[in-house]
């Protein structure tokens, strides 16, 4: 029997055969559902996408992976007519690598293209007649996902990834004695659809990622097989500090000219209104007041945890309230007019919120005697005739600074206000 008669596929090969081209047409679905689901998300990328300083980062990672193999169906695909394999054992583990370029658009929001290697996986069985058969797969590729974050608090956020990847995988078998006809070095390209999700931890200047993430890759031998990657990862953006500047800052360093027909600004705000009153004796009613917090002495650009600055000027509030009678503190959060109405509400309860907690965990003020609401861009201080402008040019975001505050009204007792 000559080499080529070696090689006429047996019933068993047959069937894998037919198997493996019903598989070959299941991915085309899933790659729709994946280009459709990044299509879905796209209105809401760009409705959030102003909101945020965009920036470039990048990272590796290192793992293990876990490849279901198939291992019986592998070797009899390749093994000759007539000949049987015994005692199949797999190897489907091995270390894996990736590297990765994102862009960050917006805090939810990036899109990260990277290289992966997901190692490689061998098997081997014995053959009767009397031989031997051993294979290996190496998968290796690139990807293109777009990745979503949760922040959970300042720190931690929840990851979730969906995207395309392309991977080759290269396959060796090697055969001797009756399965010498098995010697062959198949390979194949495919793209396909890849998931994972994660943890993310923030740490000063650059974050760590823990990750799960499972890929659909196409052996030599023509069907698809599951591989799961587990992974840390460390990750670094480029050209953005730990605490990001305020929005008045950044734009004015990148235009430094300001516009010469600019409208003059409206009155500076001082950082902080409230002027300190020698401290009152227990239980001496407060006289109502509304004080004024400008947003750049309380937060970092685009960000609602207190700074430092900020928490000293809450702390002499804190001070000053402390042993006093009053029915109600009210802590309303307030934007400009720049960004979507939906986010400039978002962060303005959200900045509203942290001055509440605040001045409940560390003043000591009772929870139930303190709200806090958002009001958006709906309250200016500014008039649409003294700012004007398109874009965010730095006279327009210097002329709106009075309109970021939190505004805290401290309510007297109804006794003391008769």
């Amino acid at each position: 029997m000559n080499k080529r008669s070696n090689h006429q596929p047996s019933p068993t090969p047959a069937s894998s055969s037919s198997s493996s081209s019903s598989l070959c047409a299941r991915p085309r679905p899933l790659q729709r559902l994946a280009w459709l689901g990044m299509a879905g998300v796209m209105p809401l990328l760009c409705g959030t996408v102003l909101a945020q300083e965009p920036y470039v980062y990048g990272g590796f990672g290192v793992g293990q992976s876990r490849a279901k193999l198939d291992a019986e169906r592998a070797i009899n695909a390749v093994l000759p007519a007539g000949v049987s394999a015994q005692d199949i054992s797999r190897d489907e583990r091995d270390t894996a690598y990736k590297a990765f370029l994102g862009y960050q658009m917006n805090r939810n929001w990036a899109i990260e293209a990277g290289y992966f290697q997901l190692g490689r996986f061998n098997l081997g069985a014995q053959t009767t007649p009397t031989g031997a058969v051993a294979g290996r797969f190496d998968l290796k590729g690139i990807n293109l996902d777009l990745v979503g974050s949760l922040p959970m608090n300042e720190s931690w956020s929840l990851l979730g990834r969906i995207g395309t990847q392309f991977n080759r995988t290269r396959t060796h078998f090697e055969g001797s004695g009756a399965a010498a006809a098995a010697t062959s070095d198949p390979s194949r390209r495919d793209t396909n659809i890849k998931l994972g999700a994660g943890l993310q931890y923030q740490m000063g200047g650059m974050a760590l990622r823990a990750e799960a993430e499972r890929y659909r890759v196409r052996n030599g031998l023509g069907y698809h097989i599951p591989v799961n990657m587990v992974s840390l990862s460390l990750v670094f953006p480029f050209g953005r500090s730990p605490t990001p500047a305020p929005r008045v800052s950044a734009v004015q360093q990148a235009q430094p000219v300001m516009m010469a027909a600019a409208p003059p600004p409206a009155a500076p705000m001082p950082e902080v209104v409230p002027v300190p009153l020698p401290p009152p004796a227990a239980g001496i009613p407060i006289p109502p007041r509304r004080m004024s917090f400008s947003a750049e002495s309380l937060f970092s650009f685009d960000e609602a945890a207190i700074q430092p600055a900020g928490a000293r000027a809450l702390d002499a509030l804190a001070q000053e309230l402390k042993g006093t009678d009053f029915q109600l503190i009210m802590v309303e959060g307030h934007t400009d007019r720049l960004g979507s109405s939906e986010y400039n509400q978002t962060l303005s309860q959200e900045r509203a919120e942290a001055v509440k907690n605040y001045l409940v965990n560390t003043g000591g003020i009772a929870a139930n005697k303190i709200s806090a609401v958002g009001k958006s861009e709906s309250m200016p201080v500014t008039r649409p005739e003294d700012c004007k402008g398109q874009g965010k040019s730095a006279a327009l975001i210097s002329c709106l600074k009075a309109d970021r505050r939190v505004e805290v009204e401290v309510q007297a007792e109804i006794s003391a206000q008769r």
